[in-house]
């Protein structure tokens, strides 16, 4: 991207001082030619020290699409089961399982630098509409810093950084794609967009607007036009037909979630879009838009548009039946977090401009206060988010311990020699992508897989300092080779990490309690 692309616009005032028309124009320093190179060389290095820092590791979903692209290398991919189709990850993990066990690294420093590269596109797209409207350049550089910091401020935003989800990478690819539509590269937004419909629906219909648009105004992109939605049919519904015959398994999974809204559907759905975003912010974006009504501004106008349409776009599909739970609304919070630094920059501006009686100077004290009020819920985030932290290194030491533990044991061929893995749902994607199988085939409900079902188990339990693992009806064949399975894996004296420690039969868990007239469950 080009450099200029942050610049306002310049006015030739015939100046006999500029250069005569065909003159050759001013060579730019190097530092400024490849400045986005730059920045961007920065935001892969500052999510590199953050993932190395932070010691956190994915959460559910991550390790399930890690497996996927292991499983298709393979030709055994098998998506009956947790997590939900997302092609977005797919497109990511699939390349990145060719390089074994380092595709978990290449995830985690990816997914860290795109989302944090949001808030580089939000400050992009603020400083540009501002820098339209100004004639000064610092209230362009205040949008862009704001736009960007809002972007970073959504609520729970940091958890899904460090835990290493899509839903935070999704609103730098939003955001990505406006801001290439601002600057008038319709290719790379339309691209961007469908990269964006692989992760979520909500992308589809803006998109389908922005096509219709392009049909008629950029006629050399018809044949990209037709080959996008070709793409975005076959990884959403073609690879589940192939590998499993349920073309809308992504739906299926997502319908009757226990997180849906139990109360009237748009109203909470609405609710929890405004919870992600704290109330000054929400004065700057709406400030955006009056001023913009006032201006006829239609670059503020149509991220408005864009935002309204994603909220009534989840709000049908929290109709359906859908849970739009808040993550999905990160891609609207991330803008209205981007049309705030756009207030703020336009309150900077020159007031006179909205109205002719105003003083030039009349917006500083609003933006302001208004930024003022923003930094002690930026603190509270941050606390917040310290406390979040400290968990997840803790969840992260048992995954640590998991892995050393199917170590110690002899490695996942000889566990799945023994029997089926079984332990609690939290841990069954990392336990497939430890053992190399489809998640959905890693036992997740110990007490029906010991109570109702008749194949051999191994099944893993955790305890405050470590793991235990023990076998059910272990095959006579393999009782003496699987002898080992039934053990703790504790830190010791000598081995503060953890080592095997043998164990007497353990009690197994209790019996599901079935009402009357209820059958046995299914995995």
């Amino acid at each position: 991207m080009s450099d200029t692309t942050m610049e306002p616009p310049r006015v030739h005032t015939g100046d006999p001082a500029a250069p005569a028309a065909g003159a050759a124009a001013p060579r730019r320093s190097p530092l400024r030619r490849y400045a986005w190179w730059l920045v961007a060389v920065a935001v892969v290095a500052i999510s590199v020290v953050l993932v190395l820092v932070a010691r956190t590791r994915p959460g559910y979903d991550p390790y399930g699409w890690l497996d996927w692209g292991y499983q298709t290398l393979r030709g055994t991919l098998d998506l009956g089961g947790a997590p939900s189709w997302k092609p977005f990850s797919y497109v990511f993990t699939l390349p990145f399982s060719l390089f074994g066990h380092y595709a978990l690294w290449l995830w985690m420093f990816t997914s860290v630098s795109i989302s944090l590269s949001g808030s580089v596109f939000g400050g992009r797209i603020a400083y540009r509409v501002v820098a339209r409207e100004s004639d000064a350049r610092w209230p362009p550089i205040v949008a862009a810093i704001v736009g960007g910091a809002c972007v970073l401020g959504i609520q729970d935003y940091f958890h899904y950084l460090l835990s290493n989800q899509s839903d935070s990478m999704l609103v730098a690819v939003a955001l990505a794609a406006l801001d290439q539509a601002l600057c008038g590269r319709y290719r790379w937004a339309y691209w961007l967009g469908i990269l964006g419909s692989l992760g979520r629906p909500e992308f589809w219909p803006p998109v389908f607007l922005f096509t219709l648009w392009a049909w008629r105004e950029r006629p050399e992109m018809r044949k990209e036009l037709i080959g996008g939605p070709i793409v975005v049919a076959f990884l959403w519904f073609g690879v589940p037909t192939i590998t499993n015959d349920r073309p809308n398994i992504a739906g299926q999974l997502a319908l009757r979630s226990p997180r849906e809204c139990k109360s009237n559907k748009i109203v909470c759905t609405t609710s929890r879009f405004f919870d992600l975003d704290i109330l000054p912010v929400q004065l700057a974006a709406l400030a955006s838009l009056l001023i913009a009504a006032v201006r006829r501004n239609w670059a503020v106008l149509g991220l408005w548009a864009v935002l309204v349409l994603w909220v009534l776009t989840e709000i049908g599909f929290a109709l359906h039946g859908f849970p739009g739970v808040p993550r999905y609304l990160f891609e609207a919070a991330g803008l209205m977090g981007v049309l705030a630094g756009v207030g703020v920059g336009l309150l900077l501006a020159d007031a006179s401009r909205l109205w002719a009686r105003l003083p030039r100077l009349a917006g500083v004290p609003v933006a302001a206060v208004l930024v003022a009020f923003m930094i002690p819920s930026a603190i509270s985030q941050a606390r917040a988010e310290h406390k979040d932290i400290r968990h997840e290194q803790a969840r992260t030491k048992e995954i640590n311990k998991l892995s050393a533990f199917l170590t110690a044991l002899g490695g996942p061929k000889h566990v799945e020699a023994c029997g089926r893995p079984v332990l609690n749902v939290e841990y069954v994607s990392i336990m497939g992508w430890y053992v190399h199988r489809n998640t959905g085939t890693i036992g997740y409900r110990p007490q029906v897989e010991v109570w109702d079902r008749r194949y051999p188990l191994v099944l893993f339990s955790t305890f405050p300092n470590g793991w235990a693992v023990q076998t059910v009806r272990t095959a006579p064949a393999m009782k003496a080779a699987c002898a080992n399975l039934n053990a703790f894996y504790v830190p010791t004296a000598r081995h503060p990490g953890g080592a095997l420690v043998p164990h007497a039969p353990l009690p197994l868990p209790p019996r599901p309690v079935k009402r009357a007239g209820q059958g046995s469950s299914g995995h």
